[in-house]
């Protein structure tokens, strides 16, 4: 393998990782505050058809960014209304999202499916973008991809550095406990919904105004779930879900790999491959049930009400 191809390779890596990262550092921030959010997928292509409109028609692609991030947010804040107030289950309440999300972009978007837009263009930073091999890979790409680096380092920080980090913990791992110091645990909840959602859409904007510049039904590809995959693989550790999204990045794009190496192997076969991982990974860890419990948030999943 030759340094350009590598070099591509990278560079198409990271591209790919973006919105995969995205959306599982927001739904990382929900699940370290007790909340399991299966509405990801929808939320992305809510994100993605707002972001999409709102671009094309105003000819602002930082508008339509912004519109598809606070598209997810809105819509997360159903999900944090009937599961978090509510205390509805919230396996139910996030899947019930996705089939929503999944139904209403569809329906929204429907007039819009094929309509060319100029999308974000790669950016490169002088001097930096010429280093070999890692060059082009994190210093010449579009500036969403830029933004996500600022949005990791912000959530790593956040939650191993500061203190909402730890008030997010303390009410992920125990409620009760958090209440009683006079933490107001629906809310912090909430807010970590409310993020979660708008990571989601700001991902699904990056799909329809960045990586594949158009609309089109179901343009997530299932990302949404290999994301929720992917914050379980990572043990719920950010900088796991940085290297997580990059891999499964790489996964999704072997494809390509296969044919620079002139591998005579089946496109469709290789394009497989990352919901095959994900099925993979989430075997390995159900194998050892006790050891990823150790990692996951102790309320993870379990509504909580005051007095409860």
């Amino acid at each position: 393998m030759d340094i350009e191809l590598l070099t591509n390779i990278l560079y198409a890596m990271v591209r790919t990782g973006t919105p995969l990262l995205l959306v599982a550092l927001g739904e990382l921030v929900c699940e370290k505050a007790g909340v399991l959010n299966l509405g990801q997928e929808g939320m992305m292509l809510l994100g993605a058809v707002a972001g999409f409109i709102v671009g094309l028609s105003s000819g602002n692609l930082w508008l339509g960014t912004a519109c598809g991030a606070l598209a997810g947010a809105v819509m997360s804040t159903l999900f944090a209304f009937v599961a978090v107030h509510l205390a509805a289950n919230q396996v139910a309440t996030g899947l019930a999202l996705t089939i929503l999300g999944v139904g209403l972009s569809s329906f929204i978007g429907a007039s819009w499916v094929g309509k060319p837009i100029s999308g974000f263009e790669p950016v490169a930073i002088p001097v930096l973008s010429e280093l070999p091999v890692i060059g082009r890979m994190l210093f010449a790409q579009d500036l969403l991809v830029y933004l996500s680096f600022v949005l990791f380092a912000l959530v790593a920080w956040a939650l191993l550095r500061s203190r909402i980090g730890l008030i997010i913990k303390a009410v992920g791992e125990n409620p009760d406990a958090a209440s009683a110091t006079g933490l107001p645990v629906l809310w912090v909840r909430t807010g970590a919904v409310l993020f979660g959602g708008a990571m989601a859409g700001l991902a699904g904007a990056y799909m329809s105004l960045a990586y594949t510049p158009m609309w089109t039904e179901n343009i997530t590809a299932g990302r949404g779930w290999i994301a929720l995959a992917l914050v379980v693989f990572a043990s719920w550790q950010v900088f796991r879900v940085l290297l997580g999204a990059w891999l499964f990045g790489l996964a999704s794009i072997l494809h390509l790999v296969a044919q620079g190496l002139s591998v005579a192997i089946p496109g469709n076969l290789l394009a497989m491959l990352p919901y095959v991982a994900t099925v993979l990974v989430l075997v390995a860890l159900s194998r050892d049930a006790a050891k990823t419990r150790l990692f996951a948030p102790v309320s993870l999943g379990r509504p909580w009400k005051p007095g409860h």
